[in-house]
């Protein structure tokens, strides 16, 4: 029963193989096995994940020592910080975080790439407002948008959602800088991200290759959509202009259930049916066309964070992948808005997803850059998870 998801590319490469401790497999085509058979994902999670993970006091020390700096930092401005806020739980529970425990002034940024649904933009509204919080809204250029998300359902590759994603996190960073506000607060935690998608699923945020891609499939040059290479990024912004990255949620103990219950409760939160579901575009990519396209089920890197972190247990998560992602009339639906929304037909979209597929080694690349960059972040501490 197990081996049912095994992925289209990798099936006939290796025999099919599941984590003894999570749900991770061999659709990761690069999975490793220990003797007892624990994946690698799990291995580095115990020796190098937990060990440097501060959480109770330890965690609060922490959590008001960054406070302090934040607010020196931000002194004589209107913001002392800034949150990419999606309407999601992590991001909406930062920002009770920030304002409530912290005692900081964040600006919340809000990226409309034209896919969010109602309850992700209600959440958001809700949550400004509950906290008298400021918010700007960066609408990206539609026809721009459209047109580069096109693109890349034509190159075929698996990163659908690394268009909205690179708006989203060149706009939060290119408008920081612009306005002197020096910390960024994320909602990146090691409670429900500390296995991080295998690269061949889920590539970074290669400029080089978005604009390779944009070049080859694209209809016209991308004057208006935000940009910011990972080298500016990490370098120019972080040692030239001073910008720091921090992630409160990592300092404080941080149950799912428990902070969606609380934001239901506290702020009329709505819960979305699945991580990241709070994306028309999102649901279809990660609920229909990963899986469908290419074998890959991102459920089990979400369900394989939450058995390591005693949210979830292992056979809740087996059962759980047994189910469909999500309704197949809502997939239909979804898939017939978005060829809508594209300017193309249901019929050419299905033509699309069914071609041959490829990866970020068929295009323009920086992957030597980024993999020299986590090796170098890992090094110094900067960055604890796996990444390949």
């Amino acid at each position: 029963m197990e081996n049912k998801t095994a992925g289209k590319i990798n099936k006939f490469v290796r025999p099919y193989q599941i984590c003894t401790n999570c749900v991770m497999d061999t659709t990761d085509s690069k999975i490793v096995f220990n003797e007892k058979g624990v994946c690698d994902f799990c291995v580095d999670y115990y020796e190098n994940i937990k060990p440097n993970w501060k959480t109770g006091e330890a965690g609060m020390e922490e959590l008001r020592a960054v406070s302090a700096k934040i607010k020196e930092a931000g002194k004589g401005q209107k913001y002392d910080c800034i949150i990419g806020m999606s309407g999601g739980v992590d991001s909406s529970y930062l920002c009770y975080v920030a304002k409530e425990i912290m005692g900081l002034n964040p600006l919340i940024y809000v990226v409309d790439t034209g896919w969010n649904l109602n309850v992700a933009v209600e959440n958001i509204e809700r949550i400004v407002k509950a906290l008298d919080l400021d918010m700007y809204t960066e609408v990206v250029d539609w026809r721009e948008m459209k047109d580069l998300q096109l693109a890349f359902f034509k190159s075929q590759v698996p990163y659908q959602d690394l268009p909205q994603d690179h708006a989203i996190f060149a706009g939060l960073y290119n408008y920081a800088v612009k306005n002197h506000i020096k910390y960024v607060l994320t909602g990146a935690n090691n409670a429900t991200e500390c296995i991080r998608p295998p690269i061949e699923w889920v590539y970074q945020n290669d400029l080089t290759m978005i604009k390779d891609i944009q070049r080859r499939f694209g209809t016209m040059k991308l004057k208006n959509f935000p940009t910011c290479s990972l080298l500016k990024n990490r370098l120019y912004y972080a040692y030239f202009r001073g910008m720091k990255r921090v992630a409160p949620l990592n300092m404080i103990t941080y149950d799912k259930d428990e902070a969606q219950k609380f934001l239901k409760e506290q702020y009329g939160w709505e819960a979305y049916e699945n991580k990241h579901y709070e994306n028309v575009f999102t649901r279809f990519y990660e609920g229909y066309y990963l899986p469908h396209k290419f074998g890959y089920d991102k459920r089990r890197c979400y369900f394989s964070n939450m058995i390591l972190t005693g949210q979830m247990t292992r056979d809740e998560a087996l059962a759980e992948l047994e189910k469909p992602a999500y309704d197949e009339q809502q997939m239909q639906e979804d898939k017939e808005y978005i060829a809508k929304k594209l300017g193309i037909s249901t019929e050419e979209f299905d033509q699309i997803i069914e071609g041959e597929n490829k990866t970020y080694k068929d295009y323009k690349n920086s992957f030597w850059m980024i993999e020299l960059g986590t090796i170098v972040l890992r090094k110094l501490g900067v960055e604890n998870k796996k990444y390949r």
